[in-house]
């Protein structure tokens, strides 16, 4: 565990902390009369420090000459270890202003993605290939940051009782961006899909 790996880490450890404050005045609001707006400032500061370690693991990994295979794996997992967590907050939150079937079925998409992501990396460690994260994935996971951030000013607007009657637009904004994020998740996967595919016929040949 050198130190690129100790601050991607720390992301892990972020996550659940974050699913906890998100939904602790929900599920106990007798613990929290006077509201849920104790929650932000924490939770942005949770999720600002998450996204900083990001950029630092990484920087360290280069300048430090730090980068190992499981550098490869273990950063690519902790970023969508926080993000999906933070999905998850929203769409049980009701943040997202549609049918919460329809928010449910994107998420299961993102998750489909991940695991499959995952299981396409094992498949080619085992040809010898240790596959990092792709442009495409940079650019998902970019898409995902802006999602999570947008949805987490809503959550900040409802919370603090602030701007009621821009929530709305708020909440369509949040969801247009998850949307959005979604797609280039789906994207990038075929992406993958293709590098895949083009390594085995390269070692076929």
């Amino acid at each position: 565990m050198n130190l690129a790996n100790k601050l991607t880490l720390s992301r892990i450890i972020l996550a659940p902390a974050f699913f906890i404050i998100y939904l602790m005045p929900r599920f106990f609001p007798s613990l929290f009369p006077d509201g849920s707006g104790w929650t932000i400032p924490v939770l942005w500061t949770i999720f600002i420090v998450s996204e900083i370690t990001d950029y630092f693991d990484g920087l360290a990994a280069r300048k430090l000459n730090l980068t190992s295979d499981f550098g490869k794996f273990f950063d690519p997992f902790a970023d969508t270890l926080v993000q999906v967590t933070c999905f998850l907050c929203f769409i049980i939150d009701g943040i997202y202003p549609v049918n919460g079937i329809i928010p449910g079925v994107l998420f299961l998409l993102v998750i489909y993605r991940e695991f499959c992501i995952l299981f396409i990396r094992n498949l080619m460690l085992k040809k010898g290939v240790t596959m990092g994260a792709r442009m495409g994935g940079k650019i998902k996971t970019v898409s995902y940051i802006i999602a999570v951030g947008a949805a987490l000013l809503a959550a900040s607007v409802e919370r603090l009782n602030a701007c009621e009657s821009l929530l709305l637009y708020f909440k369509i904004g949040a969801f247009v961006l998850f949307i959005i994020s979604v797609i280039l998740a789906i994207v990038s996967f075929v992406d993958y899909i293709t590098i895949y595919l083009k390594t085995g016929k390269n070692n076929a040949e």
